[in-house]
């Protein structure tokens, strides 16, 4: 069946707006009676009048005060609701255990206490197998981020490997140099150059086919990377220490997260053989791929960063977990990420208006992105989020000037330095990098973001650990404890039942002495004793009995 139309005739449509007309006209009357009035508009400041933009602007903070006072009171109101339901969760969660009954608690946490040990996530388990790593490695890679070098390097691993002898070396990669100015990145390579040998490295990147479409879902090839530099310098430098070793080397590659690690194997393999991500944390565990029939390249986990470093060396270096840290501890982050650049470069950067504090930077950015919630709020949470992957990732060009004057840590002497670059041809090495730097397309000083470092960031690399045994042991002791615990709350709850067992005690006592000293007398005893205890528990019995007592019953 069709739909009826909705065309009318000329005659009643006509018909419709007199009766329209007619309706306003009655509702302008009634208001006349009223007295009602439009409300007047405000006619502004007049232009004969002195000082008028400064009044102007004076109105305009205002209203930029309010709204801020507005947003402010709204984001306040969020997170009290977000407490509230945390509170509530966690209540219904205690209800839920103890529904569950003592005895599931008592197995769920022994069982949580086993599953920390094989946790992959556990900070434990990245410090072990980093430490695997180190250990099985002749040669260890230090990966650093070439926009913040000093801020990439771990005192605590250097001295690590430099102390750990049997002439194990240690080689710094400076990797994304495509993100930092030419002038820079020469100066990087001469200070560093000093301490360990230093690889000048643009490790490869995955290429989008743009012949694809979006509608369709077809397969992209992963394996398929674009250029990398530097990948015969770092191939040699391995080569020329195996020959000097006679064996098959194996070459670990560590660095804090997001400085690239495992796209440096992958493009020294040329095939995908790591994964790779913008999260922090994607290897978890120690990954064997082989190079070469002489070199194995050894991936390790990231390194963990001590909560004792800065606020900024935190947001870039730790692995934070984005869905589960708190929007304060992001917000510390990017505040001190904004703190460490040029106010002016970053607002030609984002292509945002002045700003006064971090809150009105990230609400300015999520407007502009269009990242809003309900009621045009900006969703300041999600916006630093991506700010932070933006900054860890190879998005935004920026870079720090290397120290003016250089004083070694007190682990590196003359003679450590002497040592890490014995097996190195280091004329053939500055000469190799130096075609690298030139091969580069590198961005101008004017469109990257000067950035000043806060040093070296402290990892933790060594954790104390429980044994599996002596976890086992401590579930198992805290279960008695809870055991021993419950049998006090049972004894204390019926007083009537301790007097009882107290009897009960003090007879069991006497015949026992009673078998020590005549043992023809002790079965008298032990009648005497059960016709007692009898006696007491039926006296008891008579007693309750009385205080029961049914009047609907006629007793004769």
């Amino acid at each position: 069946l069709r739909k009826a139309s909705k065309r009318l005739t000329c005659h009643k449509r006509y018909k419709i707006q007199k009766k329209i007309r007619e309706h306003h006209r009655k509702v302008r009357k009634e208001a006349k009676k009223r007295g009602r009035k439009k409300p007047k508009k405000d006619p502004g400041v007049p232009s004969a009048a002195p000082f008028k933009e400064k009044l102007l602007r004076e109105a305009e903070q205002r209203k930029q005060r309010l709204e801020e006072l507005k947003q402010k009171q709204k984001l306040n109101r969020q997170k009290e609701h977000e407490k509230k339901r945390k509170l509530e969760a966690k209540k219904n969660a205690k209800i839920k255990e103890k529904a569950e009954g003592k005895v599931g608690e008592s197995s769920g946490k022994s069982k949580a206490k086993a599953n920390k040990w094989l946790d992959k996530n556990s900070k434990e388990s990245f410090c072990r197998e980093l430490n695997k790593v180190i250990e099985a490695s002749d040669m260890v890679l230090e990966v650093l981020d070439a926009r913040d070098p000093m801020g990439c390097r771990c005192p605590q691993l250097e001295e690590a490997v430099t102390c750990s002898g049997g002439g194990k070396k240690l080689v710094l990669v400076l990797n994304k140099i495509d993100l930092v100015p030419k002038e820079n990145l020469e100066k990087w390579l001469n200070y560093l150059k000093k301490e360990f040998p230093t690889v000048a490295f643009k490790s490869a990147t995955l290429m989008k086919d743009k012949t694809l479409s979006t509608k369709r879902r077809a397969r992209v090839d992963v394996s398929r990377t674009s250029e990398c530099l530097g990948t015969k310098c770092l191939l040699k430098l391995l080569q020329e220490y195996g020959k000097t070793q006679n064996k098959a080397i194996q070459i670990g590659v560590v660095g804090f997260p997001n400085v690239g690690k495992s796209s440096i194997i992958n493009s020294l393999k040329g095939v995908r053989a790591c994964n790779v991500g913008l999260t922090r944390g994607v290897t978890k565990s120690m990954q064997i791929v082989h190079i070469d029939k002489h070199t194995k390249m050894l991936d390790s986990p990231s390194i963990i960063a001590d909560p004792s470093n800065s606020a900024l060396a935190l947001a870039l270096r730790s692995i934070i977990d984005t869905e589960e840290s708190d929007s304060a501890d992001l917000l510390e982050g990017i505040d001190a990420i904004l703190s460490h650049c040029n106010k002016q470069q970053v607002i030609m950067r984002y292509s945002i208006p002045d700003f006064e504090n971090t809150e009105e930077f990230l609400a300015l950015l999520a407007k502009k992105r269009g990242m809003l919630k309900k009621g045009g709020v900006p969703d300041i949470e999600n916006i630093t989020k991506v700010l932070l992957c933006d900054w860890t990732g190879a998005k935004i060009s920026y870079y720090s000037q290397p120290p003016e004057s250089q004083t070694l840590p007190q682990y590196l002497t003359e003679d450590k330095i002497a040592e890490m670059q014995e097996c190195f041809n280091l004329k053939n090495l500055e000469e190799e990098n130096n075609t690298t730097v030139q091969a580069l397309k590198c961005p101008s000083p004017a469109n990257s973001i000067i950035f000043q470092s806060a040093g070296m960031a402290n990892g933790t690399i060594v954790i104390e650990e429980a044994s599996e045994w002596e976890i086992l042991e401590t579930s198992k002791e805290e279960e008695k404890e809870e055991e021993e615990e419950e049998d006090f709350t049972e004894s204390d709850d019926d007083p009537d039942n301790l007097e009882e067992e107290m009897d009960v005690e003090e007879v069991t006592r006497k015949t026992k002495l009673g078998k020590q000293t005549s043992p023809t007398n002790s079965e008298k005893q032990i009648a005497e004793s059960e016709h007692s205890s009898s006696l007491l528990l039926n006296l008891d019995k008579t007693a309750g009995e009385d205080d029961a007592y049914d009047f609907n019953t006629d007793y004769v």
